[in-house]
């Protein structure tokens, strides 16, 4: 698996990881209440959207080497 795979495949793990801690951590808030944990939702989500857009930029621009 060359670096330029490797790394697509840790950013879409981590892009999931990260929004389903958000989502879980939403959920938590709004059964408990508690404000930390609306700024844990808070901050993944905004992870979530900062890995969406770096992994697409990183497609873009090594959008002509290869995954060998």
């Amino acid at each position: 698996m060359s670096l330029k795979a490797f790394h697509i495949v840790f950013v879409v793990v981590s892009t999931f990881l990260a929004g389903g801690f958000a989502v879980w951590a939403f959920r938590e808030y709004h059964a408990k209440g508690e404000g930390g944990t609306l700024a844990l939702g808070v901050a993944s989500a905004v992870a979530t959207v900062v890995l969406l857009w770096y992994g697409r930029w990183f497609l873009r621009k090594l959008k002509r080497v290869s995954y060998l």
